[in-house]
């Protein structure tokens, strides 16, 4: 007796075609990324150039997703110092490249192939000098940068708080102690009466960067230290995290607050989990604004702290300041218009209902060791009361 098969559910048969679709973006990307400067700097020179150039940008293009995979996959940081590099790099040129159309129009009246080969040589100067500014931007100590906030019901006892805001610190495979021993002076130095993590504290785990973070524990505040997650605790040990944070002497606001005072004044200082925690699966993860509020005095003004900016779509209303970081300012210019079609704010004070947001560009990078036209920061607010 025959059977007759059973057509393919279409839930089914939309699974199966996922992988081939998700394939096919990665090679649209790399042929993208690569084959554009590809074009642009090497195309317009003589045979041997052209070679040397494609055998250059073949091997880059077939290494990167392999030291990807290695790099941030399986936790291989020489991998992921190579695989981060090769994108910097890559994606300085691939821009400067799209933009060397301009350069085209206005050189009309230069024949080929002095055109194409001084357009070549432009992109090559400039992503070279861009990189270099980028590299130094990265690794330098985070400037500050001050603000003053009013809250409308921050009792004059509190006027003149200070926070300090560190966020994005993103301690990974490239050491960078040095740097955090640094970076946690400039806060002291700044005396504030709140220090707050706004997340993204590391790439890895706790074990692999438990050097690079140990100077957060040297950071001092007369009233509070705070920190809450961002979407790359949720890559790997989010609950680790914060337990190391409260080793370290920091309040972990896992969907909590706390309430500091001065002159007689409250404020609550409380901090959600990052939007990406529920998709993490990580039990008791997720941002929860009612858990964190729960308990808190009436009728006091709040600070919260939520990693993304687009958080404020559910917290605008129920707190008087939301402190995010997150988009880096883009970190390599243009980038930034790509975020912008994620987040509602880029970086800075922002104003939305009731409810303030300050977005910092962050103090550390993620990936690329470069920041272009995107300058970390250590922003210090200085919280004011209207009744004072």
């Amino acid at each position: 007796m025959t059977q007759t098969q059973q057509p393919t559910p279409p839930r089914q048969q939309r699974r199966g075609r996922r992988p081939g679709v998700f394939a096919g973006v990665v090679v649209l990307a790399l042929l993208l990324l690569f084959g554009v400067p590809w074009a642009t700097v090497v195309l317009p020179w003589s045979a041997p150039v052209v070679v040397a150039g494609t055998v250059l940008f073949g091997a880059a293009a077939l290494a990167f997703p392999v030291l990807m995979f290695l790099g941030h996959a399986r936790g291989r940081d020489w991998a992921a110092r190579l695989a981060d590099t090769t994108l910097g790099v890559v994606w300085v040129l691939f821009a400067w490249s799209v933009l060397s159309l301009v350069a085209r129009v206005t050189l009309l009246g230069v024949a080929e192939p002095q055109r194409s080969r001084i357009i070549a040589v432009l992109v090559l100067v400039i992503s070279l000098v861009l990189v270099g500014y980028g590299v130094r931007e990265a690794m330098r100590v985070p400037r500050i940068r001050r603000l003053d906030v009013t809250l409308p019901r921050l009792g004059p006892g509190l006027d003149g708080t200070t926070v300090a805001l560190l966020t994005d610190t993103h301690f990974g495979p490239l050491d960078r102690t040095r740097w955090s021993r640094r970076t946690a002076a400039a806060v002291n130095e700044l005396t504030p009466d709140i220090v707050v993590h706004a997340g993204d504290i590391a790439d890895g785990t706790v074990e692999q960067r438990r050097a690079q973070v140990a100077p957060l524990g040297t950071i001092t505040a007369s009233l509070a230290r705070v920190y809450s997650t961002g979407n790359h605790e949720y890559f790997g040990e989010a609950q680790a995290w914060l337990d190391h944070l409260t080793s370290l002497g920091w309040e972990a606001l896992h969907n909590r607050h706390i309430t500091v005072g001065r002159g007689g004044d409250s404020l609550v200082v409380a901090g959600i989990d990052d939007a990406t925690a529920l998709a993490s699966g990580l039990d008791g993860h997720g941002a929860e604004l009612d858990k964190a509020l729960d308990g808190a005095p009436a009728d006091t003004p709040v600070l919260l702290l939520a990693h993304q900016p687009k958080q404020i779509a559910e917290t605008a209303g129920r707190v008087d300041l939301q402190l995010s970081g997150h988009t880096h300012g883009g970190q390599i210019w243009p980038f930034h218009y790509l975020v912008r079609t994620d987040q509602p704010v880029l970086h800075g004070l922002s104003q939305h209902g009731p409810t303030q947001l300050y977005t910092s560009r962050g103090a550390g990078f993620w990936g690329p060791p470069l920041r272009v036209f995107a300058p970390s920061e250590i922003t210090l607010l200085t919280l004011r009361s209207v009744k004072a």
